[in-house]
């Protein structure tokens, strides 16, 4: 397992996937249904990520040149505790739970003014209660940057 992009992600493997089964294309057209409107057009290819237990993810705002206005992530196998701040205000924060099985979407104020980051199992806590980590994999759909269209060649970095 490796160190992710400028060293954001640490303890993990990366992949990006277009074909799919049945059953798991049916899974991806509910995320998408869910989570991006009619007018936004998908990147091509699904982003994996697999993070091994100790594996975690340092804060960080997905670059606009390579992720559009929506981000998707379906989280499995491991709960999670996903911390959002303003990178303006940074007494201004949240924690989301991520459960397996369930979907978060970054977009509108939460894509662009917010860090999000998984905390690293020693840190794993929601309120009160530990969270105790495993392994986590998360199935990332992402809309086309501004600008760029569907048939362009300018594919993103697997973490951007």
């Amino acid at each position: 397992m490796g160190q992710g992009l400028v060293g954001a992600i640490h303890g993990f493997r990366e992949t990006e996937k277009s074909r799919w089964s049945e059953a798991s294309r049916a899974i991806l057209q509910r995320v998408q249904a869910a989570a991006f409107g009619p007018g936004q057009t998908l990147l091509s290819s699904v982003h994996v990520l697999d993070l091994e237990a100790r594996g975690y993810i340092k804060p960080h705002v997905d670059s606009i040149k390579f992720c559009g206005a929506t981000i998707a992530g379906l989280s499995l196998l491991s709960p999670s505790v996903m911390r959002l701040v303003h990178t303006q205000h940074p007494g201004e924060w949240l924690e989301l739970l991520l459960e397996p099985g369930s979907l978060y979407i970054l977009r509108g104020s939460a894509r662009y003014d917010f860090s999000h980051e998984i905390l690293r199992d020693e840190e794993s806590f929601f309120g009160e209660r530990r969270i105790p980590r495993g392994r986590r994999i998360s199935v990332i759909c992402r809309s086309l940057p501004e600008g760029m269209g569907p048939g362009e060649s300018g594919q993103p970095p697997p973490a951007c």
